[in-house]
């Protein structure tokens, strides 16, 4: 990584424990992405390169999850032209970077993943589902996260994507209204099942397929309104607040 893009003034506003430096920093980016002007796919990488130095330089647990999920909702926003190439960015640069990430970062990073898997559902949700949004999406996360050939994607972000997939998907549609195309969603996840590269990865899309959640989509049972939810990452600062997705 280019030194110089994790030492520009904008990064470290950012990834500032300062809650309004960090927020105006947001607000610039948010008026960037919305802007009308067109990303090529070299801007999106560069971009995304000094948002993972954002969350590799945050400290403390409140500042990280805050940071994750204000990360997150730049998708929310989103035209759906920039929608699908915004998150090929992200997921490229998390790929790339995932072997570096020491242990001491993971979890803020095993974080923003979740978020970004909540957001990717949620973006769709909030777009109906559409048909060739949700192959787009499916198709990059098969292209990437959920790979089942490219050698250079970590099993260690298979595992988790794997594990938090059906989870965020159940937060996007607590009212089981059957809008969600389930096998459809659930794809990416049979495919690593059948084709994954390891016995491991196949074994840990088995468990995500026999989830016991999978079964209220099928049923048409919504969820119940004193169920108990459960909180983001595992091992995650018991001062966080209670993760249970994003807003529409």
């Amino acid at each position: 990584m280019a030194l110089e893009v994790q030492h520009t003034p904008f990064v470290k506003q950012l990834a500032s424990s300062d809650r309004p430096t960090r927020e105006k920093a947001l607000d610039s980016l948010r008026t960037y992405l919305l802007s009308t002007r067109p990303f090529t796919d070299l801007e999106l990488l560069k971009l995304w390169k000094g948002l993972f130095f954002c969350m590799w330089h945050s400290d403390r647990p409140i500042p990280q999850q805050r940071l994750a999920l204000a990360l997150s909702h730049l998708l929310l926003p989103l035209s759906t032209t920039l929608f699908l190439p915004f998150l090929t960015a992200f997921w490229t640069t998390i790929s790339r970077e995932w072997t570096s990430i020491d242990a001491l970062r993971m979890d803020k990073f095993m974080r923003l993943v979740r978020y970004y898997v909540n957001a990717g559902f949620t973006y769709l949700s909030n777009h109906g589902w559409d048909e060739g949004l949700v192959e787009g999406y499916l198709g990059l996360v098969e292209a990437i996260p959920l790979s089942v050939a490219d050698v250079k994607v970590s099993d260690g972000l298979r595992y988790h994507v794997l594990d938090v997939w059906v989870e965020e998907l159940d937060r996007v549609d607590p009212k089981r209204d059957r809008a969600v195309p389930l096998e459809k969603m659930m794809r990416p996840v049979t495919k690593s099942e059948a084709e994954g590269r390891t016995r491991k990865v196949r074994e840990r899309a088995r468990e995500c397929l026999e989830d016991e959640k999978l079964s209220d989509w099928e049923n048409g049972t919504a969820k119940g309104e004193g169920e108990v939810r459960v909180s983001g990452v595992s091992g995650e600062d018991d001062e966080d607040d209670e993760w249970s997705g994003l807003d529409d």
